[in-house]
């Protein structure tokens, strides 16, 4: 393994929280620095708060908390601005901010990803005078989800998915491993992180809807 640095991109969920343990402890990634990274977009489940939050005191190591700051005008890309677990946005500022700028996300237009959580993290690190190239990017996708890993173009962006590599896990292991814990996200799977989520079948959409009306 290079000694280059590990950002640790910890998306608030249950596997992305157990790699981030399995890094800061394997023998393997001893000798490399990490920084550990959670962009919230604001539409963020309360639940997934809480959660990064006892975690983060749970391994005593700080988490950057990060939201989207938009830029207006044409060319103007989407910078940062670090927040804490108190003053997240829990109203969805940042989401509508993008909203305004580039429509509402969908199917055709999947922009939330990209000005929510990958532009917040990279205009951070580069706040920090890193570079691509200079840092690998750890990715918390499991052994039982590797088709949704391009392995060629994961090399290309020096991105490492260790959960899929050094300890291939699925998702029975992640669940057994949170039950086990003294807290765990206090969501259903079907739930996700995001609030009702474009990307959700419809029929988990009306599930939440319906168990949640509010």
């Amino acid at each position: 393994m290079e000694n280059k640095l590990i950002v640790i991109s910890f998306s608030g969920g249950r596997t992305s929280a157990y790699m981030t343990k399995f890094i800061l402890k394997n023998e393997k990634y001893k000798n490399n620095e990490k920084l550990i990274v959670f962009a919230n977009t604001g539409k963020e489940r309360q639940e997934t708060l809480d959660f990064v939050h006892k975690f983060e005191k749970h391994i005593n190591r700080k988490i950057h908390w990060l939201e989207a700051d938009v830029q207006e005008g044409k060319g103007n890309g989407t910078r940062h601005k670090e927040v804490t677990y108190e003053t997240a946005s829990r109203k969805g500022e940042p989401f509508e901010d993008v909203i305004k700028k580039y429509t509402i996300p969908n199917q055709a237009f999947s922009h939330c990803t990209r000005e929510l959580k990958l532009a917040p993290i990279r205009s951070f690190l580069r706040s920090k005078g890193l570079k691509k190239g200079d840092y690998l990017e750890a990715i918390g996708i499991r052994a039982d989800e590797q088709h949704r890993i391009n392995w060629q173009q994961a090399k290309k962006d020096n991105k490492i998915y260790p959960l899929a590599t050094d300890k291939r896990v699925d998702s029975s292991y992640i669940r057994r491993y949170w039950k086990s814990m003294p807290f765990d996200l206090e969501l259903k799977d079907y739930e996700g992180n995001c609030d009702l989520c474009y990307k959700k079948s419809r029929r988990k959409l009306l599930t939440i809807l319906i168990e949640n009306p509010r």
